[in-house]
């Protein structure tokens, strides 16, 4: 009884250590814009009250201070996201954090693992990958993972968070990775890509990902199969979107309930709509533990809608200066 005690205060210590470690970190107002690059091939020129800029420094100059990019393994492949072009591979991704470090925000890398989305409907191992074994993936994962963060690392743009796979509610790299019948796989996969995080880029926050916004019993199982298999991580975060993930009431439950059970930040790393709402519910958690909120694709017309068909800022970014 007594050295489950001991490991019970233990554990409790290093979650709040955990937690203290991100306190000099700023609050994230954060913006995924990953499609960027492929807009601005495309022509559009951004602009703010009829004075063309910089994306990024219209959204730094608004209130932003860190940016989200996603990264495919090889997003040229048969399977890939971008063929022609292979937007969001590593050379355009160090492209893109050199431009985020000059203007002077943070970055946070969003490993996909896999050459197309990977979400809760479909984590599809990267072509190259097929043919391997569950321990040669577990090896692609830290390999794949500790080459990327060292060429950021080597032209002085290190990431200051990581996301160790996207919205893996339902695990990555299937089958391996499928948590349908055990989290044994998923666990096995995080901890190799957390190691390459801990050993190159030691200062970087590990964020792990679900798409669980407003489902408390769902993330309760997620969070506890983590603790039980040991999967070392600094931040919860989640995607909200209410067609699937339930109503703000709910999100704001879960998230509360969240912090609470597991002494850990959290951030809303995927939004559309509700800002305002969401950003009232992050910052509220208590004792610090609310880090932050990344909309989503901010540049898109379609998504983020803080910019229409032509680059110009709509109305909606005001709301983040205030």
């Amino acid at each position: 009884m007594r050295s489950i005690i001991v490991w019970l205060v233990a554990l409790f210590s290093l979650s709040m250590a955990v937690a203290q470690s991100g306190a000099d970190r700023p609050y994230a107002v954060g913006a995924d814009i990953s499609w960027l690059q492929w807009q601005e091939q495309c022509g559009v020129e951004f602009s703010d009250g009829g004075v063309k800029g910089d994306a990024l420094d219209i959204l730094r100059d608004n209130g932003f201070n860190y940016i989200r990019l996603r990264l495919f393994v090889n997003p040229r492949s048969e399977l890939g996201y971008s063929q022609r072009d292979g937007f969001c591979d590593l050379e355009h991704t160090l492209q893109m954090a050199k431009r985020i470090k000059q203007a002077g925000m943070y970055f946070l890398l969003d490993f996909h693992y896999s050459d197309n989305w990977a979400d809760p409907q479909k984590q599809i191992m990267p072509q190259a990958w097929q043919t391997f074994s569950y321990e040669e993936v577990c090896a692609e994962v830290y390999n794949h993972t500790k080459a990327t963060l060292e060429a950021l690392v080597a032209q002085g743009t290190a990431p200051d968070m990581v996301q160790v796979g996207n919205e893996v509610s339902n695990g990555m790299l299937w089958p391996y990775g499928s948590v349908r019948h055990t989290f044994a796989g998923l666990c096995g996969l995080l901890k190799e890509g957390v190691r390459a995080v801990r050993e190159v880029t030691p200062d970087a926050e590990v964020m792990l990902h679900v798409a669980l916004g407003g489902q408390a019993e769902e993330s309760v199982r997620f969070f506890n199969a983590m603790a039980e298999y040991g999967v070392d991580y600094d931040i919860i975060g989640q995607s909200y979107y209410p067609e699937w993930h339930g109503t703000l009431e709910e999100l704001e439950i879960n998230t509360l309930a969240l912090v609470e059970r597991y002494r850990k930040p959290l951030i809303v790393v995927e939004y559309r709509d509700h800002y305002l709402d969401i950003e009232r519910i992050v910052s509220s958690l208590p004792n610090g533990l609310g880090r932050g909120t990344f909309i989503w694709e901010a540049t898109s017309p379609d998504w983020g809608k803080l910019f229409d068909r032509s680059g110009a800022a709509t109305p909606a970014l005001d709301d983040y200066n205030r």
